[in-house]
């Protein structure tokens, strides 16, 4: 069980927030699954239903999205999930196909709103943290560009480097690959996202893997809470 810990500024800087952690193991990532395709469409659909009729004002004041938009307007930002929830029930694209760690993450997020970061757990360096960015704090993202990411961001970092930010996504050393077979899933709630949440997108997610292996192992599920 990978060892996550939260420092003194994380708890000053962002008291109520949450973290949800949620590593899984025993899973392969390379293997197709036709049911997963099937969730896809199905999911695709009822978002259509539940949000298709709705105007981005009224999207953005939906309990847990509107805890998220807060938190990006601080830093002028947009929150990409709901531009990820916009793409499809206003402009009818459906859920790639990427793999089955990444696809249920995604699915998770647009079922829940949920920020949540998906690493491979056998590249992280040590000890994690969960943290701030402070002034001058970079990292590379997944695309291979250096980000200066804004002071007071919350941050996950390990004994080598910062490996996700909220506002930036994740960096270019943990991404699931087809190979990854032991994965943490790292969900991000600013003060103001209920607790229910975090549980709704551990069953979703859940639901997801274990549509496609039902013998994944989980090593850890809970939260850190700050404040």
């Amino acid at each position: 069980m990978l060892q996550v810990e939260t420092t003194s500024d994380w708890h000053l800087i962002h008291p109520g927030a949450q973290i949800g952690l949620l590593e899984i193991s025993q899973v392969e990532n390379h293997h197709p699954c036709p049911a997963l395709e099937e969730r896809k469409l199905a999911l695709a659909d009822d978002l259509r239903r539940r949000y298709g009729h709705l105007s981005r004002a009224e999207i953005v004041n939906l309990p847990v999205m509107a805890g998220y938009v807060r938190y990006y307007k601080r830093f002028d930002r947009t929150y990409h999930v709901l531009l990820q929830l916009e793409s499809i029930i206003h402009k009818g694209k459906n859920f790639p196909q990427v793999s089955l760690l990444v696809d249920a993450n995604f699915m998770a997020e647009l079922d829940t709103f949920m920020l949540t970061a998906s690493h491979d757990a056998a590249q992280f360096q040590g000890r994690l943290w969960i943290d701030i960015a402070r002034p001058g704090d970079s990292f590379v993202q997944m695309g291979g560009a250096v980000k200066q990411i804004p002071p007071n961001d919350m941050i996950m970092r390990d004994e080598q480097a910062i490996c996700c930010s909220i506002l930036y996504g994740q960096d270019n050393r943990s991404p699931i690959t087809p190979n990854t077979n032991h994965v943490l899933y790292v969900t991000y709630a600013p003060p103001g996202i209920p607790e229910e949440a975090m549980h709704s997108y551990w069953q979703r997610v859940l639901e997801i893997v274990r549509l496609c292996f039902p013998q994944a192992v989980i090593e850890q599920q809970r939260i850190l809470r700050a404040g």
